[in-house]
């Protein structure tokens, strides 16, 4: 998986952002408005995301002369990725994943108590 640097970060959050729930993407100029703080060009923001679009971290299509953009998954998606890469870096998964069990809060683990159960679930039915 594909580790982001700060910047790409930052146009992937507005890409998840502005595309969550929709079906249409964002135009270069859409994601440089939407990080007008950071002070950067637009030729910059296009960089950014061509680059992305080669590592194969968002979609992008013609929306007339411009290109709109889109990720190729969700925030959560590329998260749970991240992690279990990091889990092929322990020595020992398991260890790692008892590790983080024991790490997360009592509501965190409700969350993966049912995910697991509806896993187990669906494998059995």
């Amino acid at each position: 998986m594909t580790r982001l640097g700060d910047l790409e970060r930052a146009v992937m959050d507005v890409l998840w952002d502005r595309t969550a729930g929709t079906t249409t993407g964002v135009t270069v100029r859409e994601v440089a408005d939407a990080l007008s703080g950071r002070e950067l060009a637009y030729t910059t923001v296009m960089t950014v995301l061509d680059r992305l679009a080669g590592k194969g971290m968002v979609e992008r299509e013609r929306d007339g002369r411009a290109w709109s953009y889109r990720p190729a998954a969700t925030r959560e998606a590329h998260i749970a990725k991240l992690m279990l890469d990091a889990l092929d870096l322990a020595g020992s998964r398991d260890a790692a994943l008892v590790r983080f069990a024991r790490s997360v809060t009592g509501n965190e683990a409700e969350v993966l108590r049912a995910a697991l159960a509806d896993e187990a679930a669906d494998r059995q039915g």
